[in-house]
């Protein structure tokens, strides 16, 4: 039999899809309220993927992620997605958001990311929320694996995620 364990540390990030840069930063001010001091925001990357969000957030859509200095306990993500979605909402007009907002996690051995939607791999968490493990570590880095979001395959987003891997290890091996 099995004994309970406490989780792996993790890292709590936010993706963003905006194309208002004003959207994004008194956004990022309001996250930054809710779930306290940032530790690094990534610059702004093209997010050309494709015109999925066009209709909704506009043209030239941008990709930031947002790490946050605390660690977290990963048990919360469906909390911590439910609040996300409300902040959206404050962000909001004429049925259509202007910022898209994804959180997720860091361990050292992997990212993980909440949605709304089920789907084959992804496990219930409660509350209406799904997590999916985006990437895992093997081989000293990030690794795709066979539903992981395009985006999330690009080189400029494992090291982007491989910064925070480094910055959670330097974190609890103090």
């Amino acid at each position: 039999m099995g004994t309970p364990k406490t989780p792996e540390s993790a890292l709590l990030f936010i993706g963003t899809l905006y194309s208002d840069p004003n959207i994004f930063q008194k956004t990022s001010k309001m996250l930054s309220d809710t779930f306290g001091e940032i530790l690094f925001t990534s610059k702004p990357i093209p997010w050309d993927y494709s015109t999925y969000y066009e209709e909704e957030l506009g043209k030239n859509i941008l990709r930031q992620f947002i790490f946050f200095t605390s660690c977290i306990d990963p048990g919360k993500l469906a909390d911590i997605k439910l609040k996300t979605n409300d902040i959206e909402h404050i962000f909001s007009s004429d049925g259509r958001r202007h910022i898209n907002l994804d959180p997720g996690y860091v361990t050292l051995s992997k990212i993980v990311l909440a949605s709304t939607k089920n789907y084959a791999h992804r496990i219930y968490l409660g509350k209406g929320i799904y997590a999916e493990v985006t990437l895992i570590y093997k081989g000293n880095t990030f690794m795709p694996h066979l539903y992981t979001y395009r985006d999330y395959q690009d080189k400029k987003y494992i090291d982007i995620f491989m910064k925070a891997r480094d910055l959670l290890k330097e974190k609890t091996n103090t």
